[in-house]
């Protein structure tokens, strides 16, 4: 009796067995016809055709196509710190972001970037770039932000994509920007040219033309004076630690929407009267570490003014009226910050009414002059 519930037992499981290999090996036929050409079929609905003209069937790529020792993912492509020498050739063409910092990259030539028309950033700082092609950059008709600085570029790439809302050129060896550099950049929200030995003669006439931009900043440059020409349209101008004497009367004329001045750690040893009543919207005024030997002329006429920082010049004294206004005239925005430390002036002199325009006491940075 055993042995026959035995006997049928194993029976039973063969029995099982069978159609569910039968099954699997079925599948794999039905796979394997779809990838073969069929010849009798004229409309050729397998789902991977291959033409029987061909000598090799195409590779089927499982995956998306990735730059060797490059991170892909979410159309973002990493490869920073691989000790690059050149550009990857085979990056997917609707990559919106490519991130090449830290590599040994010299050049970009001209078909480097071809073809990647979604490309919205592009990160090449900390390279050896010294030669952009002139028409490397014409298939970027979507490139928002181009970081190109800790580079070796001479001048300001040729031909910048037009769509361009924040370049950064920090810490290059550009002396020269050339005539119509930025022509047709309708968009740019930040210009970042700082550490570069640019001097004023090497900004040639209209090379800041046909553009808007919100925020400029040249600063640890070679400048002596706050340069000419640059666009209307500034909201933001930093020109800190350079070689700027004074600021005279027509230099910030065209910027009647500036907001943040930055003209600290300079050489300044006099603003001209009248110079600060161009900016009538003004909110912050960075002017410390320079050689001026008394309060600027014009600030209380500034009613949005709102920070102020004088420290570590040469200032001796400071008037009742110097910051805040006198009679009906109110300012629109109360001081939140007034810096006056680190000058020879005699704080125990001081009015109190001085600072009667400040939000409150905490605002007012004063200390002793200390040699």
């Amino acid at each position: 009796m055993k042995e026959y519930v035995l006997l049928s037992f194993l029976a039973l499981c063969s029995a099982k067995s069978f159609p569910m290999k039968s099954k699997y090996m079925a599948t794999n036929d039905i796979m394997l016809k779809d990838m073969e050409d069929d010849d009798d079929d004229d409309d050729n609905n397998a789902l991977f055709p291959i033409k029987r003209e061909s000598p090799t069937p195409p590779p089927f790529q499982m995956f998306p196509v990735c730059p060797f020792g490059c991170q892909c993912s979410l159309r973002v492509v990493q490869c920073s710190d691989l000790g690059l020498t050149s550009i990857p050739s085979n990056i997917p063409l609707d990559t919106r972001l490519i991130d090449l910092q830290n590599n040994k990259i010299k050049e970009i030539k001209e078909n480097d970037l071809k073809g990647l028309s979604s490309l919205y950033a592009l990160f090449l700082n900390n390279n050896k770039l010294s030669k952009i092609h002139p028409k490397a950059f014409q298939s970027l008709k979507k490139l928002r932000r181009l970081y190109l600085s800790h580079n070796q570029l001479i001048e300001i790439p040729s031909n910048l994509p037009k769509s361009l809302a924040e370049l950064r050129i920090h810490d290059n060896k550009v002396k020269k920007v050339q005539k119509d550099a930025f022509k047709g950049m309708m968009s740019l929200h930040v210009l970042e040219m700082s550490a570069n030995p640019l001097h004023n003669d090497g900004i040639e006439p209209g090379a800041f033309e046909g553009m808007v931009v919100y925020h400029v900043r040249i600063a640890e440059a070679k400048l002596t004076s706050i340069p000419k020409g640059l666009p209307s349209s500034l909201y933001e101008l930093h020109l800190d630690h350079n070689k700027i004497t004074g600021v005279e009367l027509e230099d910030l004329i065209r910027y009647k929407d500036l907001q943040r001045l930055g003209l600290g750690n300079n050489k300044i040893k006099e603003i001209e009267n009248g110079s600060f009543a161009s900016i009538p919207s003004i909110r912050e005024i960075h002017l410390e570490n320079n050689k001026l030997k008394k309060v600027p002329p014009g600030l209380p006429e500034l009613k949005y003014l709102q920070v102020i920082f004088l420290h570590s010049n040469h200032v001796s004294k400071v008037g009742v009226n110097d910051f805040c206004s006198t009679g009906s005239r109110q300012k629109k925005s109360l001081y939140r910050g007034i810096s006056l430390f680190g000058n020879p002036v005699k704080y125990w002199e001081v009015q109190p009414a001085t600072f009667r325009c400040v939000l409150g006491r905490t605002s007012v940075h004063f200390g002793n002059f200390r040699k």
